[in-house]
């Protein structure tokens, strides 16, 4: 499996973008959502909800191993 490959996480509160971006990034999963959520608040919501569901849809899911 490709460690530098850009899939949403199972890992995941809503769809697994945020998770998915952080294990992309080799960053702390928390860190990624607070800032997702920083950027969305300061960028009044709409465009970070935008931007959320654009991601949600073109990301493909990571797929679990079946042994």
């Amino acid at each position: 499996m490709d460690q530098n490959k850009l899939e949403r996480s199972h890992n995941r509160v809503i769809g697994g973008v945020c998770a998915g971006i952080a294990e992309w990034l080799g960053w702390d999963t928390t860190l990624v959502r607070v800032l997702y959520l920083l950027v969305s608040i300061l960028s009044a919501a709409f465009p970070g909800i935008l931007v959320y569901v654009i991601l949600w849809i073109i990301m493909p899911s990571k797929r679990r191993r079946l042994y």
